[in-house]
């Protein structure tokens, strides 16, 4: 890979069988936290954000933004921040455990009373709906996919992000979003539910870029894991911001760990 800066050349920097990584911009969104400061804040004391705030997006056209509804409205948002205009052209990797549930439910509420679908909210409930919204409003034609992999999801975009990256692109933008539960499905939540978005973009680092890396350790999958007072996705955003050197995720039969490399 050539450095956009220097234009020299960057090889992946491999530990054991983790391959570094830098963020190079990020931003986040939920309610009350809605500007980087708020972030940093919160990264000191983290709580789980609660409120109904949702994010103005003045940046998508008026007719396509009210088709998206505040799940969508702050993965858009938050990929409007971290991605502009002049970084256009970079694949795009969304992710989400549950996805827009909220609207899948609302659907399942009409088949159960024997109405018609709607194909506009069956078109958008899909799980890549939210990625085809953003690529179609900025007109990107880059590469994006859409995974889901319960509480690991974030582990899960990273890994598709350094992939893309092995494979030559410069950049990724990983947006990494959930949203509270229709109240039916409560009783299957195995973590603490809250809305939020955040957005990464990651490349290979420099000489003097920071440093972070994901690996997967199998034969750790059985080690003794604390109550969590976050959903998993936003633990990952909460390593980045924090000074921690390193966060270990139990998901079995998988055990991941994250690193800040010095």
């Amino acid at each position: 890979m050539q450095s956009a800066i220097t234009g020299a050349v960057i090889q992946p920097t491999v530990w054991g069988n983790a391959v570094d990584f830098t963020i190079t911009e990020w931003s986040a969104f939920a309610p009350g936290l809605t500007d980087r400061q708020a972030w940093l804040d919160w990264a000191r004391n983290p709580v789980l954000p609660q409120g109904d705030d949702s994010p103005a997006l003045a940046e998508m056209p008026p007719m396509q933004r009210r088709r998206v509804e505040k799940l969508g409205r702050m993965a858009l948002q938050v990929a409007y921040w971290c991605q502009s205009a002049e970084a256009a052209g970079m694949p795009l990797v969304f992710a989400s455990r549950h996805g827009d549930l909220g609207r899948t439910y609302s659907m399942l509420q009409d088949l159960a009373r024997g109405e018609a679908l709607s194909p506009t909210s069956f078109g958008l409930s899909t799980h890549n709906a939210i990625a085809a919204q953003y690529s179609i409003a900025r007109k990107l034609s880059d590469n994006y996919l859409a995974v889901s992999a319960g509480a690991a999801s974030a582990e899960a975009a990273v890994v598709e992000a350094l992939g893309l990256l092995a494979d030559g692109a410069a950049e990724v933008l990983v947006v990494m979003y959930d949203g509270l539960v229709p109240e039916p499905y409560a009783q299957f939540v195995d973590e603490p539910v809250c809305d939020y978005a955040w957005t990464w973009r990651l490349a290979l680092p420099g000489p003097n870029d920071a440093r972070f890396s994901l690996t997967m350790a199998p034969e750790l999958a059985t080690a003794a894991t604390t109550p969590a007072s976050l959903p998993h996705g936003l633990e990952a955003l909460h390593f980045l911001l924090s000074d921690q050197p390193g966060m270990d995720f139990s998901d079995p039969p998988r055990f991941w760990q994250w690193r800040r490399r010095v």
